[in-house]
């Protein structure tokens, strides 16, 4: 069943068109992922498809009876309503009467002895058990209490951000609907919540329509894929792994197709240079399809970021917790926790919302100070911190204005010089939209242009707290090549488990009061990790009833080396060997230069760089072998 048509549609703000001449239909059932870059116009469809905006042309047609349901971005919040409140807040009657029902709940439990409430009270029950809205409201609680929220009558006013977009997340999902729009329903969301959203949405009955950038969830739960890419719409019945793939072979015939019209392009062009005259009727086609041919042409050009910018070295020291707590209140966030972050580590930190991950990285880059403990920073390190709130950017300035503001120019990782505007337009900012003020962009495009500053500032330590927020896929693809091949340390806050597998290579898991836990491993390592952990627990409880012992062939997960860790301890040894023969050589050299003093400055250029070298495989030999010993105890334990 057909539940949406739209026909030929476009929309354009002042000069960028975004949504040019498009045509789509959604049918019941189906589960739609609607990708794009950051700026494409992803928000503004979904925006025309609810009926918030018009289009500039085309038409939409709903069907009969089709009731819409839509979460934006930035959902409109009222300060004195509770969560109950503003959860049905909708005006079908059902909403209705639950707001009236709760409304007398509440009066009552101040003045149980008013008997005009009470009777109101035994009439609105009887409606709701005539409306069937019982389910509604046991529902909604429901999902407020798996999205965090168990202070129902809370005011809205005293609540963080994340805790506003997940109750209106918890409106938007109770509210009877035949198409659910979503735009980036995973921000503000830790990964337990968005497991249960992921098993919600596929157990829903109705059709869905969603922007997010949670590549784990487009592959769980969507079974469509739909991509606004330079105006144009693409559809693929696919999730989102079948979906690059499709991509792919769309690209290789386009690019096919644009080398056959170049082909006859240049045929063609090379017959009017020998002056053609339409003095015939199949001259005159020839020279309408020749210009047709010349109109015709496919727009090949990439929206792919390109990051290839260069650090400071960085020294021995990179940064050393040491017993660090933290409270607010009554509330330990942080109890006792130490590390030593290395020159090559790629940590991802989870845990649930207020769990005390931004507290961290905040102490971290001194921005709050532990209540016991210390944080100490080596002398070379130059931290880049991509925060969760870019609230500080000055929205008046000019797009190219604030990245000036951090550097003029950059030197790529093999050297190059790269100016301001240039790295803008790797960034996908054309010239054109350089002096654009930053007000003008849309969400994505700030969080774009604000972890480009962070990245023109040549840092050797990256701090990113949720960076996957509001970035489209395109960008999150290429910030994981880049970190990838980032010479420092990278400490990355996240609940996007994709981002984590592709990155992180140790875990740091707030388990809750202050606790924090360590693991080698990416995130679905660790997920393995713990389901084995509690599947040990609950038999280790079921032996000491039954008081039996396990048999001896039972697997337990333990400690391992990731894949690029046990291909590193295989060669570290013959790897310090080789450059401790080059540094011998280069000694010898140097002591048999004599008043060569041009070669004699070059030799000491190369001792330094050995040395270094020798001082950071050194290291690296501690670390695996000391690890290596833990994994062995482990597997006799």
């Amino acid at each position: 069943m057909n539940l949406i048509s739209i026909e030929n549609i476009s929309k354009s703000y002042g000069d960028k068109i975004l949504i040019n001449n498009i045509s789509l239909g959604i049918n019941a059932g189906e589960k739609i992922g609607l990708l794009g870059i950051n700026g494409a116009g992803k928000s503004t469809l979904l925006k025309i498809i609810a009926g918030v905006e018009t289009c500039d042309s085309g038409k939409i047609t709903i069907g009969n009876d089709v009731k819409i349901e839509y979460l934006p971005q930035d959902p409109q919040f009222y300060d004195d309503l509770t969560v109950l409140e503003q959860i049905f807040k909708g005006n079908s009657p059902v909403m209705k009467l639950i707001r009236e029902y709760e409304s007398i709940i509440d009066s009552l439990s101040r003045n149980p002895n008013n008997d005009d409430m009470q009777k109101r009270l035994i009439r609105l029950n009887q409606q709701m058990d005539i409306m069937d809205a019982w389910q509604i409201e046991s529902e909604a609680k429901g999902i407020l209490t798996k999205l965090g929220i168990s202070n129902f009558n809370a005011k809205i006013g005293t609540l963080s951000g994340g805790q506003k977009k997940r109750i209106a997340l918890a409106s938007a999902l109770i509210t009877p609907c035949d198409l659910l729009i979503l735009d980036e329903p995973t921000n503000h969301i830790d990964n337990e919540s968005i497991d249960w959203l992921e098993e919600y949405l596929n157990k829903r009955k109705g059709a869905l329509l969603m922007i997010t950038h949670d590549r784990y969830f487009l592959d769980r739960a969507v079974n469509r894929i739909i991509e606004l890419d330079k105006g144009s719409i693409y559809s693929y019945n696919a999730n989102y792994s079948k979906f690059i793939e499709l991509k792919l072979q769309r690209q290789e015939s386009l690019e096919a197709s644009e080398r056959k019209r170049q082909s006859i392009f240049k045929k063609e062009l090379a017959w009017i240079q020998r002056g053609a005259k339409a003095r015939t009727t199949k001259q005159k086609a020839r020279i309408e399809r020749f210009e047709k041919i010349k109109e015709d042409k496919k727009d090949l050009s990439s929206n792919k970021v390109e990051i290839s910018v260069g650090s400071s070295r960085l020294g021995k020291k990179v940064i050393e917790i040491d017993n660090i707590s933290k409270s607010f209140g009554d509330k330990k966030v942080i109890d006792d926790f130490s590390y030593i972050v290395l020159r090559d580590d790629r940590v991802g930190i989870i845990g649930p919302n207020g769990s005390g991950k931004s507290t961290l990285v905040n102490i971290i880059t001194g921005k709050l100070k532990p209540d016991e403990g210390k944080i100490e920073i080596g002398e070379t390190v130059k931290i880049g911190y991509f925060s969760q709130d870019n609230t500080s950017m000055d929205e008046n300035l000019r797009v190219i204005e604030y990245i000036r503001e951090e550097a003029e120019h950059i030197y790529t990782s093999d050297g190059k010089a790269i100016s301001a505007s240039q790295m803008l337009e790797r960034f996908l900012f054309a010239p054109s939209v350089q002096w654009t003020p930053i007000s003008k962009l849309s969400g994505g495009e700030k969080r774009r242009l604000y972890l480009l500053r962070v990245l023109m500032s040549s840092p050797n330590v990256l701090i990113l707290d949720e960076p996957t927020n509001d970035l489209d896929i395109d960008t999150l693809a290429i910030l994981e090549e880049y970190l990838d091949e980032f010479l420092g340390a990278v400490i990355i806050v996240s609940h996007d488990r994709y981002f984590l597998d592709k990155v992180a290579e140790k875990i740091l898991s707030f388990e809750g009061n202050g606790s924090i836990n360590y693991y080698v491993g990416n995130y679905s390592e660790y997920k393995e990790f713990i389901k084995t952990q509690v599947v040990e627990e609950k038999n280790e409880k079921i032996y000491k009833e039954k008081k039996i012992m396990p048999s001896n062939n039972q697997k337990t997960l333990k400690l391992k080396f990731t894949f690029k860790e046990q291909k590193e301890y295989e060669t570290i040894d013959e790897d310090i060997s080789k450059v401790e023969e080059k540094l011998e050589k280069i000694n010898n050299e140097i002591n048999n230069a004599g008043s060569n003093f041009e070669l004699l400055q070059k030799l000491i250029e190369d001792q330094k760089e050995m040395e270094n070298k020798l001082e950071y495989l050194l290291e690296r030999w501690t670390y695996l072998n000391e690890l290596a010993e833990k994994i062995e105890e482990s597997k006799n334990k």
